[in-house]
């Protein structure tokens, strides 16, 4: 059937939740286990009034049940309260950072990561500015200098980066790099090709290529993640802002990024290819 049929017949039971305030922190509150009205009124801050037909609207809905003096979530209602709180995730991620989304290319970003954004809402965008024109790129060296490990996907060269990535490789920091073949044509020139050939006895670094269509900067180590996008409408990377985060889960997120393209590329054999 139809989404669009069964949003016309349920319409007004979906509004019921998703318009609800008190209905949501209800669900999201009871998801993390049983709960009494007191503490139902301590996360809400609304009185025992306002509260009480709300959860005897869950519970008409079999979402709620009592559990003593307390209120816990039924079998339907983990369920409709996990599909909640990842739509608050969601949306959370994508109002943290709005304009930074909607002014660049997200197609880069497979969908099953893309539907993850709001493991990305802790993160903050870092812009150059007409004061600073390398604040983002004075930030992405720091967060490199103290990587333990480097794993990055590049659509764009920069020699400068190139050598700085060397230089840590040299320092026995593991960097693996996966470009496309666009980037490695560009490797291929010098200034790139003399310092990745420098690196040809280094098995802390690898390359690999893949046939993906990259539309995205991504850099995740340890302990940071860095994110850029190419702008929208656009054929340029924009290399004017960037989106970090120190945030484990940003982090995660990031690390699940570079698997996925990792898994659709090929190892590059450094000795033979440059």
């Amino acid at each position: 059937m139809d989404p669009l049929e069964i949003y016309e017949q349920h319409a007004k039971l979906i509004h019921s939740i998703y318009n609800s305030r008190l209905k949501i922190q209800i669900l999201l509150t009871l998801l993390k286990g049983q709960a009494s009205l007191s503490r139902l009124r301590d996360v809400t801050g609304s009185t025992s009034q306002a509260i009480i037909p709300k959860i005897r609207g869950l519970q008409s809905l079999a979402l709620v049940e009592p559990e003593g003096y307390d209120y816990r979530l039924s079998a339907l209602g983990r369920v409709i309260a996990a599909e909640v709180e990842t739509y608050v995730y969601l949306m959370g991620g994508i109002g943290s950072h709005q304009q930074f989304w909607a002014t660049h290319d997200l197609l880069g970003i497979p969908p099953k990561l893309l539907a993850r954004i709001g493991d990305l809402q802790l993160a903050e965008v870092q812009y150059d500015t007409t004061v600073d024109m390398f604040s983002v790129y004075t930030h992405y060296l720091s967060i490199l200098k103290e990587a333990a490990y480097i794993h990055g996907i590049s659509s764009v060269a920069s020699p400068g980066l190139a050598q700085f990535l060397a230089d840590k490789v040299k320092e026995g920091v593991p960097v693996d790099l996966i470009v496309n073949e666009e980037v490695i044509t560009i490797l291929k020139q010098e200034p790139y090709s003399g310092n990745i050939r420098s690196l040809s006895g280094f098995s802390n670094f690898r390359i690999f290529i893949t046939s993906e269509y990259l539309m995205l900067g991504l850099t995740v180590t340890d302990k940071n993640l860095s994110l850029g996008f190419f702008k929208k409408d656009s054929n340029l990377y924009d290399s004017s802002a960037d989106l970090f985060s120190a945030d484990p889960t940003a982090v995660a997120w990031g690390e699940d990024l570079f698997k996925y393209f990792k898994t659709r590329s090929t190892r590059l054999d450094i000795d033979s290819g440059f």
